[in-house]
């Protein structure tokens, strides 16, 4: 752990019940999450009443499998949301990058409004507004420092809408990734075989002439 992210990171213990905290924390979606292009909607639309409800602001981040998401509220709204997401067998490889005490919410909108970070996946008009999350990607926001994390923060929160989608896109990126997840222990395999199919089809070519 990077020494700067560690005074960063508060024990729940120690939090008072009132006081207003900010979580931030990563995960990773698993394959057959990722194939499932409602998972967004079905993420917003369960959020979006009890966040509602109990005062809960923040955003969510998704880009190359992974999930950023920063919740902010009152400590024990926060803590109760957080069981509940780090219990969803639809992600795992949970991570905190951030817990700590705030005076303000940097986050006003309950809806908590979900940002992609596929830079290919983006509208032109997107691509112009968030040029300076260039140092961010591609997203892979696991062991994150503190400072690294807020720095993100920040620059999201200047963006004046969410980035333009569609669920096509999500799917074919899923797909993607999960061909990649597939391939890349067998990589050895499917060249060998690759180059044993030219083979074949050269001593085919050659037989018949």
């Amino acid at each position: 752990m990077p020494s700067n992210r560690s005074n960063r990171i508060k024990r729940w213990e120690d939090i008072e019940e009132s006081a207003l905290v900010q979580l931030v924390y990563v995960s990773t979606l698993t394959i057959s999450s990722r194939l499932n292009t409602s998972i967004f909607d079905e993420v917003e639309g369960h959020a979006r009443n009890y966040n509602e409800q109990h005062g809960i602001t923040g955003t969510l981040c998704y880009g190359n499998g992974h999930f950023l998401q920063c919740i902010e509220g009152e400590k024990r709204h926060v803590f109760a949301l957080k069981e509940r997401i780090f219990a969803d067998s639809r992600h795992k490889n949970i991570e905190v990058l951030l817990l700590e005490v705030i005076n303000h919410r940097g986050f006003t909108d309950w809806r908590m409004r979900l940002l992609f970070l596929e830079r290919w996946l983006w509208s032109p008009a997107t691509k112009e507004q968030a040029a300076q999350l260039s140092p961010f990607l591609p997203f892979a926001p696991h062991g994150w420092s503190s400072d690294r994390t807020e720095r993100f923060l920040q620059t999201i929160k200047t963006f004046d809408s969410p980035p333009h989608i569609k669920a096509a896109g999500i799917t074919y990126n899923a797909l993607g990734n999960m061909f990649r997840h597939i391939a890349a222990p067998h990589q050895a395999f499917l060249i060998i075989q690759g180059f044993l199919s030219v083979l074949l089809v050269v001593a085919l070519i050659l037989l018949y002439l």
